[in-house]
């Protein structure tokens, strides 16, 4: 099967910040702030963790747990031995990110249950306990490295049933996905589309909405937002984004920020910068 991620990574930077490691002895307290997920390692003891978006959970053994989206939470020891390490992260801050938009509240993975980060975690987990010069560039490097392996194994583990990495957990929705974030600028069709996926047009469909959660047609409206979104924010003039995205021109693409976005895309941009600095 071709990369499932490579055109969501390209299109969404994403950029960790590791803040925390070793010994919490303390309640701390996370809030929300906008375009900012967290991801939180629990290497050893007893945690609480509270959120208004879903009830207390109580951690007893090492436990990743992430919150994808802007979530005010607070992480509670419950013994002297809770080592952690956490980071903030933006995987496409003030974007159209369909990742983002489907994961649920929080994702909870217990480290036993996936091996295939033992590497990853053993050389994050070294670098925590030591002190070295560049530690800080690092950490963040890893932890950016366990995120994609966290996308990785809710695909390749199918422990998500709904959204987009969902649908890319479904060989044959995955063909069609794939073929949309490699050339927006095709006018797909949901008959060219359901051939992708080697599936008939009306189970194709069917298929596509009760596990994406969308149409084929709707899905690559917002896929062709997301990509442009991401051009404009790397200084590309409106009509080449135009042209990379599909729609032909510069007024058709404004059209088209208008009515999913409420601004044109000069006006957005110039709102974007002002928003993330």
């Amino acid at each position: 099967m071709s990369d499932r991620l490579v055109e969501l990574l390209k299109c969404f930077a994403l950029r960790a910040r590791v803040f925390q490691t070793g010994p919490l002895c303390n309640s701390t307290r996370f809030d929300q702030e906008a375009g900012v997920g967290y991801i939180h390692l629990l290497q050893q003891g007893q945690l609480t963790v509270k959120a208004p978006t879903h009830p207390a959970l109580q951690f007893d053994e090492p436990t990743l747990f992430l919150y994808m989206n802007p979530t005010t939470h607070q992480l509670t020891p419950r013994d002297s031995s809770v080592e952690m390490v956490c980071a903030s992260f933006e995987f496409g801050a003030g974007l159209n990110n369909p990742i983002a938009r489907a994961l649920p509240d929080i994702v909870v993975i217990r480290l036993s249950d996936i091996p295939a980060l033992d590497r990853a975690l053993t050389l994050l987990f070294i670098e925590a306990s030591e002190h070295h010069c560049g530690q800080q560039a690092i950490l963040d490097r890893m932890m950016e490295v366990v995120i994609v392996l966290v996308m990785r194994d809710l695909m390749d583990q199918h422990r998500l049933q709904f959204g987009l990495l969902a649908g890319l957990a479904d060989d044959r929705l995955a063909k069609a996905i794939n073929a949309m974030h490699a050339e927006p600028e095709r006018n797909w069709s949901l008959e060219t589309l359901a051939e992708k996926a080697n599936m008939s047009r009306a189970r194709f469909a069917n298929r596509f909405r009760e596990v994406v959660g969308t149409t084929p047609g709707a899905y690559l409206s917002e896929w062709r937002l997301s990509v442009a979104q991401s051009l404009l924010r790397q200084g590309k003039p409106v009509q080449y984004v135009a042209d990379v995205v599909g729609y032909g021109s510069a007024s058709a693409l404004s059209r088209t920020f208008r009515s999913q976005v409420g601004q044109s895309p000069r006006e957005w941009l110039k709102r974007y910068h002002e928003a993330n600095g």
